[in-house]
């Protein structure tokens, strides 16, 4: 997604730390909750170093109360922060590594509402308004598979040299989840769409276990 979308990614995680507050189709299968998650609990939703094994940390799991106009301008950059409404919690956490001699970047957004009803309400506001359009215009769009309540997902090359990059969305329950994953290296094959995939789905998986009262275990295999 190229080096300036990766600035960007760390640039939310690090607003996040400086906070000090780090503290349509079928879905997959669950028990059929769609609970308000807690802080902590959209902390441990996000992937951490023992979820991504391989990948160096960049930003650790953090987490902010959206009570503030500057995270809901971080979290829904759209005119009057439309898709934060009924918002309780913005968190996020950004991973790197090297791959084929390229640098791979993916950065996870979650956003946890208070009711189902209201993350359904903003999940097509924050996709056309803002996140489905960081894969670049000419990006297409692919399958995610069964995972999540709605997912949409596009692949495209948005940096200056025609890097490759993706962005996800997902609706778990009461939650909005981004996948921002990317090069900084036009030829690497680091980032296609299977390894955005499995991104995704690991953490669509830890959001549907923090919805059943479970701690978040889903991690990225290999």
């Amino acid at each position: 997604m190229a080096m300036r979308n990766y600035r960007w990614c760390v640039a939310i995680a690090a607003a996040l730390l400086l906070a000090g507050c780090g503290g349509g189709a079928e879905s997959d299968s669950w028990n059929g909750k769609a609970v308000a998650l807690t802080k902590e609990q959209v902390r441990e939703t996000l992937p951490d170093g023992g979820a991504m094994k391989r990948w160096k940390e960049s930003a650790r799991p953090t987490t902010v109360e959206m009570d503030k106009l500057n995270y809901r301008s971080e979290a829904c950059p759209i005119k009057g922060n439309a898709g934060c409404e009924n918002s309780r919690f913005f968190g996020a956490s950004t991973f790197r590594r090297n791959d084929n001699a390229a640098t791979v970047t993916v950065t996870f957004l979650i956003i946890a509402y208070d009711s189902e009803q209201a993350a359904r309400k903003a999940y097509d506001v924050l996709w056309d308004g803002y996140y489905g359009k960081k894969a670049g215009q000419r990006a297409k769009t692919f399958s995610l598979g069964p995972i999540g309540d709605e997912r949409d997902a596009r692949f495209g090359s948005s940096g200056y040299f025609g890097e490759p990059g993706a962005v996800t969305q997902t609706r778990v329950g009461t939650t909005l989840l981004w996948t921002l994953a990317g090069s900084v290296d036009k030829d690497t094959d680091g980032v296609n769409e299977d390894s955005v995939r499995d991104l995704a789905t690991v953490l669509a998986k830890r959001a549907r276990q923090a919805q059943n009262g479970d701690a978040p275990s889903a991690a990225l295999e290999g």
